[in-house]
């Protein structure tokens, strides 16, 4: 399995929104990011283990790797493999189950903090979805296919409201493509 090791860089609320925020893993060499949703209290989550909140050390992520540990259950990964609809495809794999483990993109980053447990990428999926990384940059660029369906419909709303037919074009080429996508798997 070709993989593309990353780390976690950050995690920041998205200007405007109280709900969503976004977290930067990069290369380790950092220079590419991708980019992924999570919610306000993962943020919250990730950073109280960054900020290394003593607390932590008896709440249930920490609980569970320790189990993990004592269980000598080594050689685990987790394996960002494919997008699809706005979602990452994560694995946990380890050395003693055939199949990945399939978990959140934020949990798996979460877990990764929490257990030192390190994280890979597929070169192809890092090559279609990664950015470059700027470090103490403003903003960041954001792939559209990692936008959720509700995200979109709100982004094409309001640039339609502005008048950026542009973006509305694309943002709705994605709705589309997404709607064909479905219809397909029927």
């Amino acid at each position: 399995m070709d993989k593309i090791r990353l780390q976690f860089k950050s995690v920041s609320e998205i200007v405007g929104s109280e709900e969503m925020c976004l977290m930067v893993l990069t290369d380790m060499e950092e220079q590419r990011q991708i980019t992924l949703f999570c919610d306000h209290d993962m943020a919250v989550q990730i950073e109280l283990r960054v900020k290394k909140v003593p607390i932590t050390e008896i709440m249930l992520p920490e609980v569970l790797q320790s189990l993990l540990s004592a269980a000598h259950c080594a050689d685990m990964m987790l394996y960002f493999s494919n997008i699809i609809d706005g979602q990452y495809k994560v694995g946990l794999y380890n050395a003693f189950t055939p199949e990945p483990i399939p978990i959140r993109a934020s949990d798996a980053v979460l877990l990764s903090i929490v257990g030192d447990i390190p994280i890979f990428i597929d070169p192809n999926l890092m090559a279609r979805q990664s950015m470059r990384y700027f470090p103490n940059t403003n903003g960041i660029s954001l792939p559209i296919n990692t936008m959720t369906n509700e995200m979109i419909s709100e982004a094409l709303q309001k640039a339609i409201e502005e008048e950026n037919y542009e973006i509305a074009s694309h943002l709705r080429d994605e709705q589309r493509r997404r709607n064909n996508h479905s219809q397909d798997q029927a």
